[in-house]
């Protein structure tokens, strides 16, 4: 019996096509460089790709820093760089502070100790010998307390420091992982949740992959214009945030297309979330409320994928992509669950933040 073999999936070598447009427009290959022209190859933030493209192919690093300047508060690595120094700096403060914690009770037990020969030698038995000993022993006890009390402090106040480094780092990390627009997680925080997804062998069957992608997008910027359509995002994502649970993952994966990671649910169940989501969007207004233009009806086309159909995570997201096409092709604004067999030419793929 002859058995059809599928053809192999071509993916994209997207990293390399950054490289090469960088090295084509004679962009240096730094970090700094690939992250501006990672983010407008996505297409995550439409007014950044537009202002790269037109700078065109002479673009000076100054430019380039400039334009980095504005749509990136800070740097990762200058945030990274200036927390690793502040937290290196507490550690060395407080390990001078242990030492001379160290050094402190060193003395205090050289004191103790000379103290005992004195007092138990039998040729000092005078009274007054031993009433000073007492005050010495008296005196450097309250010292060496007082000493622990500033000790204690220094570390608190130290440790205190550290924390607020950690959280920090924390907040910027929120904030890295923040698509600006529409405040839902960027395409570099679904790289990571999507890769997570096959650490646990035991959740696959119970776990999908949605891609939702708003219907005829481009037609809605050439007719009313980029600023309409960056409001029309927005309210895009607060509609599909606002029909799921708070503990389904969902980000803006690039341009129009959305991506949602839903944990504990079966294809039946995660078909009637997408087609939730897909009602609720069609019936949702579109207007203008000044000047009452209708920009609607807004739809999209949703694929879906459960994890148990992939071997790994690229295979995952260009399975889900199969069922979008396949969505997009019957119509648009319709839900295609991905099935075996269905294929499609790729232009794009699970991109390079793989963890």
């Amino acid at each position: 019996m002859n058995t059809a073999v599928a053809p192999k999936v071509q993916v994209p070598d997207v990293a390399g096509q950054i490289t090469y447009a960088m090295r084509s427009m004679g962009v240096a290959p730094i970090p700094r460089n690939y992250e501006l022209f990672y983010e407008a190859y996505i297409g995550s933030n439409p007014a950044l790709t537009r202002e790269l493209s037109a700078l065109g192919s002479q673009a000076t690093q100054a430019e380039l820093d400039a334009l980095g300047a504005q749509y990136f508060t800070s740097s990762p690595v200058r945030v990274v760089d200036d927390a690793h120094t502040r937290i290196s700096g507490e550690l060395d403060g407080l390990l001078r502070i242990l030492k001379q914690e160290q050094s402190s009770l060193e003395s205090y037990t050289r004191l103790l100790g000379e103290t005992h020969k004195r007092i138990t030698s039998k040729s000092n038995a005078s009274v007054e010998l031993i009433e000073n000993a007492i005050e010495l022993l008296s005196q450097a006890t309250g010292d060496t307390m007082a000493h622990g009390e500033r000790t204690v402090e220094d570390v608190v106040q130290r440790s205190q420091e550290m924390d607020q480094v950690r959280k920090e780092l924390d907040e910027y990390k929120r904030i890295a992982n923040t698509d600006s627009l529409t405040r839902l997680s960027n395409r570099r925080a679904f790289d990571e949740r999507l890769a997570a997804v096959f650490n646990n062998p035991g959740m696959r069957p119970v776990t999908a992959l949605l891609l939702a992608d708003i219907d005829n997008f481009k037609k809605i910027n050439d007719t009313y214009g980029h600023p309409v359509g960056d409001k029309i995002l927005a309210t895009v994502a607060s509609v599909i945030r606002s029909n799921v649970r708070r503990d389904v993952f969902v980000a803006r994966a690039g341009g129009e297309e959305f991506a949602l990671i839903i944990d504990g649910n079966t294809p039946e169940e995660i078909t009637a979330i997408a087609e939730r989501i897909r009602r609720t969007l069609e019936t949702t207004p579109f207007k203008n409320s000044r000047t009452r233009v209708n920009y609607g009806p807004i739809t999209v086309s949703i694929g879906i994928c459960m994890a148990s159909s992939a071997e790994d995570a690229g295979e995952l997201y260009s399975k889900t992509d199969i069922a979008l096409y396949g969505a997009k092709n019957a119509g648009r604004n319709c839900t295609i669950l991905y099935q075996d067999g269905m294929q499609k030419d790729f232009t794009k793929s699970w991109l390079i933040y793989k963890t």
